[in-house]
């Protein structure tokens, strides 16, 4: 796995975050009770977003260990976005 895939990845989970956090608070500006639907949504979008790029990934590569360490890295950083989002905004 290259540092680029690794900077991409974690590039990937900024704006993801940045867009959950800017999104979060314009709902909760502009329609407070719709919270509960804005993070289903963004849940949703996330959960696909990330199931996308890990599979055009191991479809891509050609090696299968490199497949297999960017799968385990990627889904970690999923993990740990989904914890941090949990913890700060709930």
């Amino acid at each position: 796995m290259s540092a680029l895939a690794v900077s991409l990845s974690a590039l990937f989970f900024i704006i993801l975050g940045w867009a959950y956090v800017k999104g979060y608070d314009v709902v909760r500006r502009h329609s407070p009770e719709h919270l509960v639907h804005f993070y289903l949504i963004m849940a949703t979008i996330r959960m696909l977003l990330v199931a996308t790029v890990v599979g055009v990934y191991v479809l891509l590569s050609d090696n299968r260990d490199d497949s297999i360490r960017f799968a385990i890295m990627f889904l970690g950083m999923y993990f740990v976005m989904m914890v941090v989002t949990l913890i700060l905004k709930h």
